[in-house]
Protein backbone atom coordinates (compact mmCIF):
# COMPACT_ATOMS: atom_id res chain seq x y z
CA UNK A 1 0.00 0.00 0.00
CA UNK A 2 1.46 3.49 -1.42
CA UNK A 3 0.77 6.91 0.09
CA UNK A 4 0.85 6.89 3.93
CA UNK A 5 3.23 10.05 3.64
CA UNK A 6 1.67 13.80 4.43
CA UNK A 7 2.82 17.00 3.79
CA UNK A 8 5.33 18.61 2.03
CA UNK A 9 7.94 20.45 3.65
CA UNK A 10 6.43 18.98 7.36
CA UNK A 11 5.74 15.60 6.43
CA UNK A 12 4.91 12.48 8.65
CA UNK A 13 4.26 9.05 7.51
CA UNK A 14 1.75 6.84 9.58
CA UNK A 15 1.94 3.03 10.09
CA UNK A 16 0.20 0.15 11.48
CA UNK A 17 -3.12 -1.78 12.24
CA UNK A 18 -6.13 -1.36 14.47
CA UNK A 19 -5.38 -4.77 15.89
CA UNK A 20 -1.60 -4.85 15.51
CA UNK A 21 0.87 -4.64 18.37
CA UNK A 22 1.59 -0.96 17.66
CA UNK A 23 0.34 2.08 15.41
CA UNK A 24 2.76 5.11 14.78
CA UNK A 25 4.24 7.95 12.88
CA UNK A 26 7.46 9.20 11.45
CA UNK A 27 7.31 13.32 11.47
CA UNK A 28 10.20 14.82 9.09
CA UNK A 29 10.83 18.63 8.39
CA UNK A 30 10.24 19.90 12.02
CA UNK A 31 12.42 22.69 12.60
CA UNK A 32 15.17 22.14 15.21
CA UNK A 33 15.07 23.85 18.67
CA UNK A 34 11.06 23.46 19.68
CA UNK A 35 10.75 22.17 23.05
CA UNK A 36 8.93 19.26 22.71
CA UNK A 37 7.67 16.65 25.51
CA UNK A 38 5.75 13.25 25.41
CA UNK A 39 3.53 15.06 27.60
CA UNK A 40 2.80 17.78 25.25
CA UNK A 41 1.50 14.97 22.56
CA UNK A 42 -0.56 13.34 25.61
CA UNK A 43 -2.51 15.82 25.81
CA UNK A 44 -3.84 16.41 22.21
CA UNK A 45 -3.78 11.99 22.05
CA UNK A 46 -6.10 12.31 25.05
CA UNK A 47 -8.90 14.38 23.13
CA UNK A 48 -9.55 11.63 21.32
CA UNK A 49 -8.78 8.68 23.14
CA UNK A 50 -11.17 6.10 23.07
CA UNK A 51 -13.50 4.55 25.78
CA UNK A 52 -14.03 8.30 27.95
CA UNK A 53 -17.52 8.17 28.23
CA UNK A 54 -21.19 6.24 26.90
CA UNK A 55 -21.13 7.93 23.86
CA UNK A 56 -18.18 6.82 22.11
CA UNK A 57 -16.45 3.14 21.26
CA UNK A 58 -16.09 1.44 24.83
CA UNK A 59 -11.92 0.32 23.89
CA UNK A 60 -9.72 0.95 26.50
CA UNK A 61 -6.59 2.58 24.87
CA UNK A 62 -4.72 5.27 27.34
CA UNK A 63 -2.68 5.66 23.70
CA UNK A 64 0.67 6.24 25.38
CA UNK A 65 3.01 7.62 23.06
CA UNK A 66 6.40 7.60 23.02
CA UNK A 67 9.26 9.24 21.29
CA UNK A 68 11.83 7.02 19.88
CA UNK A 69 14.10 9.68 18.01
CA UNK A 70 14.65 13.21 16.84
CA UNK A 71 14.63 14.84 20.61
CA UNK A 72 17.66 15.51 22.33
CA UNK A 73 17.25 17.28 26.16
CA UNK A 74 13.56 18.50 25.28
CA UNK A 75 14.22 19.63 21.98
CA UNK A 76 13.78 18.79 18.71
CA UNK A 77 17.19 18.02 16.99
CA UNK A 78 15.69 18.72 12.96
CA UNK A 79 16.30 14.93 12.51
CA UNK A 80 12.84 12.97 11.81
CA UNK A 81 10.58 12.23 15.12
CA UNK A 82 9.78 8.63 15.55
CA UNK A 83 6.81 7.70 17.80
CA UNK A 84 4.95 4.67 18.54
CA UNK A 85 1.70 3.97 20.41
CA UNK A 86 0.91 0.38 21.85
CA UNK A 87 -2.56 -1.31 21.13
CA UNK A 88 -3.46 -2.82 24.64
CA UNK A 89 -6.94 -3.60 24.29
CA UNK A 90 -7.74 -5.63 21.17
CA UNK A 91 -10.39 -7.98 20.81
CA UNK A 92 -10.17 -9.17 17.80
CA UNK A 93 -12.97 -12.38 18.15
CA UNK A 94 -15.79 -9.64 17.54
CA UNK A 95 -14.45 -9.72 13.85
CA UNK A 96 -14.35 -13.55 13.32
CA UNK A 97 -17.76 -13.97 12.43
CA UNK A 98 -17.79 -11.33 9.50
CA UNK A 99 -14.41 -12.05 8.18
CA UNK A 100 -15.71 -13.14 4.86
CA UNK A 101 -18.35 -10.70 4.68
CA UNK A 102 -18.44 -6.70 3.34
CA UNK A 103 -19.77 -4.21 5.47
CA UNK A 104 -22.09 -1.71 3.76
CA UNK A 105 -20.70 1.52 3.73
CA UNK A 106 -16.98 0.76 4.69
CA UNK A 107 -13.73 0.29 2.80
CA UNK A 108 -13.98 -3.41 3.32
CA UNK A 109 -14.82 -4.35 -0.35
CA UNK A 110 -12.91 -1.48 -1.84
CA UNK A 111 -9.63 -3.08 -0.04
CA UNK A 112 -10.45 -6.74 -0.97
CA UNK A 113 -11.18 -5.49 -4.64
CA UNK A 114 -8.06 -3.78 -4.90
CA UNK A 115 -5.53 -5.71 -3.04
CA UNK A 116 -7.10 -9.04 -3.17
CA UNK A 117 -6.50 -9.65 0.61
CA UNK A 118 -7.69 -7.24 4.11
CA UNK A 119 -7.19 -7.04 7.60
CA UNK A 120 -10.20 -7.81 8.77
CA UNK A 121 -9.76 -7.72 12.84
CA UNK A 122 -10.96 -4.28 13.56
CA UNK A 123 -10.21 -2.73 9.99
CA UNK A 124 -6.25 -3.26 9.94
CA UNK A 125 -5.42 0.37 8.15
CA UNK A 126 -8.57 1.28 6.66
CA UNK A 127 -9.43 1.72 11.09
CA UNK A 128 -10.26 5.05 12.37
CA UNK A 129 -7.62 4.22 15.28
CA UNK A 130 -5.01 4.91 12.53
CA UNK A 131 -5.83 8.68 13.28
CA UNK A 132 -4.06 8.81 16.61
CA UNK A 133 -0.75 9.02 14.61
CA UNK A 134 -2.08 11.89 12.84
CA UNK A 135 -2.84 13.76 16.26
CA UNK A 136 1.16 13.13 17.67
CA UNK A 137 1.97 14.72 14.21
CA UNK A 138 -0.70 17.11 14.98
CA UNK A 139 0.80 17.91 18.80
CA UNK A 140 4.09 19.05 17.13
CA UNK A 141 2.96 20.96 14.40
CA UNK A 142 1.19 22.89 17.03
CA UNK A 143 4.25 23.27 19.16
CA UNK A 144 6.19 24.73 16.18
CA UNK A 145 3.33 27.30 15.22
CA UNK A 146 2.89 28.91 18.95
CA UNK A 147 6.85 29.16 18.51
CA UNK A 148 7.14 30.64 15.48
CA UNK A 149 3.75 32.62 15.66
CA UNK A 150 3.18 33.55 19.33
CA UNK A 151 0.53 32.61 22.02
CA UNK A 152 -2.04 34.50 19.31
CA UNK A 153 -1.92 31.32 17.44
CA UNK A 154 -5.28 29.26 18.66
CA UNK A 155 -6.66 26.07 16.76
CA UNK A 156 -10.49 24.77 18.22
CA UNK A 157 -12.55 22.37 16.71
CA UNK A 158 -16.40 21.33 17.50
CA UNK A 159 -19.22 19.18 16.70
CA UNK A 160 -21.50 21.35 15.23
CA UNK A 161 -24.18 19.32 14.09
CA UNK A 162 -25.04 16.00 15.17
CA UNK A 163 -26.92 13.50 13.27
CA UNK A 164 -30.23 15.79 12.28
CA UNK A 165 -29.43 18.08 15.49
CA UNK A 166 -27.50 21.30 14.53
CA UNK A 167 -26.35 23.71 17.59
CA UNK A 168 -26.75 27.71 17.13
CA UNK A 169 -22.55 28.42 16.28
CA UNK A 170 -23.49 31.86 17.65
CA UNK A 171 -23.00 30.87 20.87
CA UNK A 172 -19.85 29.11 20.20
CA UNK A 173 -17.96 29.31 23.46
CA UNK A 174 -14.33 28.27 23.71
CA UNK A 175 -14.01 26.76 27.39
CA UNK A 176 -17.34 24.95 27.18
CA UNK A 177 -16.01 22.76 24.53
CA UNK A 178 -13.31 20.90 26.66
CA UNK A 179 -15.63 20.66 29.08
CA UNK A 180 -18.67 17.86 27.12
CA UNK A 181 -17.88 14.91 25.57
CA UNK A 182 -19.42 15.90 22.69
CA UNK A 183 -17.13 18.70 21.69
CA UNK A 184 -20.45 20.78 21.66
CA UNK A 185 -19.96 24.78 21.63
CA UNK A 186 -23.90 25.32 22.71
CA UNK A 187 -24.63 24.79 25.98
CA UNK A 188 -28.58 25.07 24.98
CA UNK A 189 -28.52 22.23 23.15
CA UNK A 190 -25.91 19.57 24.99
CA UNK A 191 -29.05 17.77 26.92
CA UNK A 192 -30.89 17.14 23.92
CA UNK A 193 -27.95 15.37 22.28
CA UNK A 194 -27.39 13.02 24.73
CA UNK A 195 -30.74 11.87 24.60
CA UNK A 196 -30.74 11.76 21.10
CA UNK A 197 -27.49 10.12 20.79
CA UNK A 198 -28.28 7.39 23.48
CA UNK A 199 -31.49 6.54 21.67
CA UNK A 200 -29.42 5.98 18.38
CA UNK A 201 -26.99 3.67 20.54
CA UNK A 202 -29.68 1.43 21.90
CA UNK A 203 -31.48 0.80 18.54
CA UNK A 204 -28.21 -0.23 17.39
CA UNK A 205 -27.42 2.18 15.15
CA UNK A 206 -25.17 5.67 14.37
CA UNK A 207 -25.04 8.77 13.06
CA UNK A 208 -22.95 11.44 11.27
CA UNK A 209 -21.57 14.57 12.12
CA UNK A 210 -20.28 17.89 11.42
CA UNK A 211 -17.43 19.11 12.55
CA UNK A 212 -16.07 22.80 12.10
CA UNK A 213 -12.34 23.57 12.97
CA UNK A 214 -11.44 27.20 13.41
CA UNK A 215 -7.98 29.28 13.18
CA UNK A 216 -7.13 32.12 14.99
CA UNK A 217 -3.86 34.59 14.95
CA UNK A 218 -3.06 32.78 11.36
CA UNK A 219 -0.43 34.87 9.40
CA UNK A 220 -1.78 36.33 6.18
CA UNK A 221 0.03 34.73 2.72
CA UNK A 222 -0.22 31.56 3.66
CA UNK A 223 -1.05 29.65 0.60
CA UNK A 224 -0.17 29.78 -3.06
CA UNK A 225 -2.53 30.87 -5.96
CA UNK A 226 -2.61 27.99 -8.21
CA UNK A 227 -1.41 24.06 -7.44
CA UNK A 228 -0.72 24.55 -3.74
CA UNK A 229 -4.42 26.41 -2.40
CA UNK A 230 -4.40 26.88 1.80
CA UNK A 231 -8.01 25.99 0.68
CA UNK A 232 -7.22 23.24 -1.93
CA UNK A 233 -4.87 21.34 0.75
CA UNK A 234 -6.88 21.76 4.03
CA UNK A 235 -10.01 20.28 2.08
CA UNK A 236 -7.59 17.66 0.99
CA UNK A 237 -6.11 16.85 4.66
CA UNK A 238 -9.78 16.73 6.19
CA UNK A 239 -11.16 14.76 3.65
CA UNK A 240 -8.35 12.15 4.24
CA UNK A 241 -9.73 11.40 7.63
CA UNK A 242 -11.64 8.37 7.67
CA UNK A 243 -15.26 8.50 6.94
CA UNK A 244 -15.40 12.30 5.95
CA UNK A 245 -17.55 12.75 2.87
CA UNK A 246 -17.78 16.67 2.31
CA UNK A 247 -15.70 19.56 3.21
CA UNK A 248 -16.64 23.67 3.42
CA UNK A 249 -14.45 26.25 3.65
CA UNK A 250 -15.99 29.30 5.29
CA UNK A 251 -19.79 29.53 3.51
CA UNK A 252 -19.06 26.68 1.49
CA UNK A 253 -21.34 24.91 -0.76
CA UNK A 254 -23.71 27.25 0.87
CA UNK A 255 -22.05 30.14 -0.61
CA UNK A 256 -23.60 29.12 -3.97
CA UNK A 257 -26.98 30.79 -2.69
CA UNK A 258 -25.69 33.52 -2.22
CA UNK A 259 -25.91 37.30 -3.88
CA UNK A 260 -22.89 38.51 -4.95
CA UNK A 261 -23.84 41.43 -2.39
CA UNK A 262 -24.24 38.98 0.19
CA UNK A 263 -20.91 36.97 -0.31
CA UNK A 264 -18.83 39.77 -0.80
CA UNK A 265 -16.83 40.12 3.12
CA UNK A 266 -16.60 44.29 2.38
CA UNK A 267 -13.06 45.59 3.82
CA UNK A 268 -12.63 48.68 5.20
CA UNK A 269 -9.61 50.17 7.04
CA UNK A 270 -9.26 51.79 10.35
CA UNK A 271 -6.08 53.20 11.55
CA UNK A 272 -3.33 50.86 10.36
CA UNK A 273 -5.52 47.94 11.08
CA UNK A 274 -7.59 46.26 8.09
CA UNK A 275 -11.40 44.98 9.23
CA UNK A 276 -13.37 42.22 7.09
CA UNK A 277 -17.59 42.86 7.80
CA UNK A 278 -18.01 38.83 7.54
CA UNK A 279 -16.03 36.21 6.59
CA UNK A 280 -18.09 33.95 3.71
CA UNK A 281 -14.13 33.20 2.66
CA UNK A 282 -13.17 31.25 5.32
CA UNK A 283 -10.41 33.28 5.74
CA UNK A 284 -8.71 32.63 2.39
CA UNK A 285 -8.60 34.53 -0.87
CA UNK A 286 -7.56 32.88 -3.77
CA UNK A 287 -5.67 30.40 -1.82
CA UNK A 288 -4.02 32.95 0.26
CA UNK A 289 -5.11 33.32 3.71
CA UNK A 290 -6.21 36.79 4.33
CA UNK A 291 -5.55 37.31 8.17
CA UNK A 292 -8.91 36.09 9.49
CA UNK A 293 -9.68 33.17 11.11
CA UNK A 294 -9.60 30.21 9.29
CA UNK A 295 -13.12 28.12 9.27
CA UNK A 296 -12.89 24.34 7.81
CA UNK A 297 -16.59 22.46 8.29
CA UNK A 298 -16.39 18.82 7.21
CA UNK A 299 -19.14 16.33 7.50
CA UNK A 300 -18.24 12.62 8.73
CA UNK A 301 -21.01 9.40 7.79
CA UNK A 302 -22.55 7.54 10.00
CA UNK A 303 -20.77 4.66 11.10
CA UNK A 304 -20.42 1.37 9.38
CA UNK A 305 -20.47 -1.04 12.28
CA UNK A 306 -23.62 -1.37 13.33
CA UNK A 307 -25.99 -4.44 14.92
CA UNK A 308 -29.17 -3.55 12.24
CA UNK A 309 -28.76 -6.43 9.91
CA UNK A 310 -28.27 -5.24 6.46
CA UNK A 311 -27.87 -6.90 3.07
CA UNK A 312 -24.44 -7.51 1.70
CA UNK A 313 -22.05 -10.05 0.10
CA UNK A 314 -19.10 -11.97 1.17
CA UNK A 315 -15.70 -12.36 -0.44
CA UNK A 316 -17.29 -15.35 -2.85
CA UNK A 317 -19.32 -13.19 -4.27
CA UNK A 318 -22.51 -14.81 -2.76
CA UNK A 319 -25.59 -12.67 -1.18
CA UNK A 320 -26.16 -12.71 2.69
CA UNK A 321 -26.91 -10.32 5.56
CA UNK A 322 -24.20 -9.25 8.39
CA UNK A 323 -24.89 -7.39 11.53
CA UNK A 324 -22.09 -6.53 13.49
CA UNK A 325 -21.40 -6.57 17.33
CA UNK A 326 -18.29 -5.27 19.16
CA UNK A 327 -17.05 -2.04 20.66
CA UNK A 328 -18.11 0.66 18.13
CA UNK A 329 -18.41 4.54 18.56
CA UNK A 330 -22.27 5.20 17.95
CA UNK A 331 -21.21 8.81 16.23
CA UNK A 332 -17.47 8.37 14.86
CA UNK A 333 -17.86 11.99 14.09
CA UNK A 334 -17.32 13.38 17.83
CA UNK A 335 -13.91 11.77 18.36
CA UNK A 336 -13.11 13.24 14.84
CA UNK A 337 -12.74 16.64 16.56
CA UNK A 338 -9.27 16.88 17.72
CA UNK A 339 -8.30 14.62 14.01
CA UNK A 340 -9.62 17.67 12.39
CA UNK A 341 -7.19 19.95 14.87
CA UNK A 342 -4.34 18.25 14.26
CA UNK A 343 -4.85 18.44 10.31
CA UNK A 344 -5.34 21.91 10.48
CA UNK A 345 -2.08 22.10 12.60
CA UNK A 346 0.18 20.07 10.14
CA UNK A 347 -1.32 22.19 6.60
CA UNK A 348 -0.95 25.48 8.28
CA UNK A 349 3.08 24.45 9.40
CA UNK A 350 3.79 23.01 5.80
CA UNK A 351 2.35 26.48 4.39
CA UNK A 352 3.83 28.30 6.85
CA UNK A 353 7.59 27.13 6.04
CA UNK A 354 7.10 27.33 2.69
CA UNK A 355 6.11 30.87 2.69
CA UNK A 356 9.18 31.35 4.76
CA UNK A 357 11.23 29.54 2.49
CA UNK A 358 9.74 31.56 -0.58
CA UNK A 359 9.21 35.03 0.94
CA UNK A 360 11.18 35.01 3.77
CA UNK A 361 8.10 36.05 5.80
Amino acid sequence: MSFNTFGKLFRFTTWGESHGPAIGCVVDGCPPNINIKEQDIQLELNKRRPGQSKFTTQRKEDDKVNILSGVFEGKTTGTPISMIIYNKDMRSRDYESIKNKFRPGHADYTYFKKYGIRDYKGGGRQSARETASRVAAGAIAKKVLENKIGKKYKVVGAVTQLGILGCDVKKWNDKFISKNPFFCPDNSILKLWEKYLLSIRKAGSSCGAIIEVRAKGVPIGLGAPIYSKLDMDLAAAMMSINAVKGVNIGSGISSAQLTGEQNSDEISQIGKKTKFNSNNAGGILGGISSGQNIIVSFAVKPTSSILSSRKTIDKFGKNTSISVKGRHDPCVGIRAVPIGEAMMHCVLLDHYLMNKAQCNS
